[in-house]
C-alpha cells in the first residue's frame, strides 16, 4: 500500500497547490472550497493507505523481487449479507427528501443514516475474538456429531 500512499500524497499536495494558487488569485470562495474539499479527501485516502502500510507492512506488490505466488492466499474476510446497506441507503434518500420536504423527514433521515452507518461499520466488530474464543473452550465447530447411538 505504499505505492497507493505516496500516489495519493502527490494527488493532495497538487491540491493543495492549486487550492493556493486558485485562493490567491481568484475571487471566487466556492472554487478555493471545492479544491480545499479535494485536498483533504485526497489527504485522508494517503493518510488512510500509510496507516495500513505501516500496521500490515509491506505487501507482495509493495517489493520489486516478488514472485506471483507470494501473493496466493486469503485475502480479507467478506460478509455473505447484510440488511444495513439498505438502511444505510434509506436513511439517505430519507435525509435527500427532508431537504426538500421538511426539517423532521430530514432528522428522521439523518437518524435512519446513522443508525445504518452505525450497524454497517460494527456488525462483524466482535467476530475475531468469538472465533478465538469458540476454538480455545474445546467445542467441537466442524458439525459433526461424536456421540453413538444405542439401538
Amino acid at each position: 500500500m505504499k505505492t497507493e500512499a505516496r500516489l495519493f500524497t502527490l494527488v493532495a499536495a497538487f491540491f493543495a497547490v492549486i487550492t493556493i494558487g486558485y485562493g490567491y488569485f481568484s475571487a471566487e470562495p466556492a472554487g478555493t472550497a471545492v479544491l480545499t474539499v479535494a485536498f483533504l479527501m485526497s489527504s485522508l485516502v494517503a493518510f488512510f493507505l500509510l496507516v495500513q502500510h505501516r500496521k500490515r507492512g509491506p505487501r507482495a506488490q509493495d517489493r520489486d523481487n516478488a514472485e506471483v505466488a507470494d501473493g496466493a492466499g486469503p485475502l480479507e474476510f467478506f460478509p455473505p449479507r447484510s440488511h444495513w446497506p439498505i438502511m444505510t441507503a434509506l436513511g439517505a434518500v430519507l435525509l435527500a427528501l427532508g431537504v426538500v420536504y421538511g426539517l423532521w423527514l430530514a432528522l428522521l433521515g439523518l437518524g435512519v443514516l446513522a443508525g445504518g452507518t452505525f450497524g454497517l461499520v460494527f456488525q462483524y466488530a466482535g467476530r475475531d475474538t468469538q472465533r478465538s474464543s469458540s476454538s480455545s473452550d474445546g467445542s467441537d465447530t466442524s458439525g459433526s456429531s461424536t456421540s453413538t447411538r444405542s439401538p
